[in-house]
């Protein structure tokens, strides 16, 4: 540990004191490192990281490659940063199973930004729903390029009827940070709902984000509409 920092100056004993709200995102993830480097106390480590990657949740989103990359990130590391955004995710899925995706749309965008918002490559990929619209799977299905991903309509009803879905929201990324849709996204969109409606799958949104923004088609009443 740093041996010039009083316990009471420590993360880790004022998480304990003062509780996880009072601290700093940087003291958080250097509670989770537990030390530092040789001249770089694990608060600077969680610092110069943030910095470099631009916030707590790139940092987490961050592929394991680029995390391994940087120096004082090894194995151990990279792997507390992966598991707690995980858990993180899994949050935000145990709030959607609980909410109304329809009226919650904020939750169902807060989700999916956690999830594929900081990739630098464009990623299509489903959250499956059941009659309740409580998520069943949630499913990347293409990885594309900086700025489109190929995706088949016919692998994406294959896999609706496979898992037995319902209902189907619809995600990609731009890795631009321009989440605006474009007129090849309002297309797909169409194709798609037309589709699924064929075999009783409702698609209820297309959402699509980018690090800190996300659009919600359905709540701009693009949902399905010509181009």
């Amino acid at each position: 540990m740093n041996s010039w920092l009083t316990p009471i100056e420590r993360p880790r004993e004022r998480l304990l004191h003062s509780g996880a709200a009072n601290l700093s995102s940087a003291d958080l993830i250097a509670v989770c490192f537990g030390s530092g480097l040789p001249g770089e106390s694990a608060q600077q480590l969680a610092q110069r990281l943030i910095a470099h990657f631009g916030s707590p949740l790139a940092l987490m989103a961050a592929p394991t490659d680029k995390l391994l990359a940087c120096r004082g990130l090894g194995a151990a590391r990279t792997a507390q940063l992966k598991a707690v955004h995980e858990l993180s995710c899994r949050s935000d899925e145990y709030t959607l199973a609980r909410s109304d995706p329809l009226q919650d749309v904020s939750a169902v965008c807060r989700y999916i930004r956690r999830r594929i918002g900081h990739r630098e490559r464009e990623t299509f990929a489903c959250l499956f729903l059941d009659t309740r619209y409580r998520p069943v799977c949630w499913e990347e299905m293409f990885l594309g390029s900086v700025n489109r991903a190929h995706v088949h309509p016919r692998e994406v009803l294959k896999r609706g009827i496979e898992l037995n879905a319902a209902a189907l929201i619809l995600a990609h990324n731009h890795p631009s940070g321009i989440a605006e849709p474009s007129q090849a996204d309002l297309q797909l969109t169409r194709e798609l709902k037309d589709l699924l409606r064929r075999v009783d799958i409702e698609v209820i949104d297309h959402v699509i984000v980018s690090p800190t923004t996300a659009v919600s088609l359905a709540a701009r009443g693009l949902l399905g509409s010509p181009v």
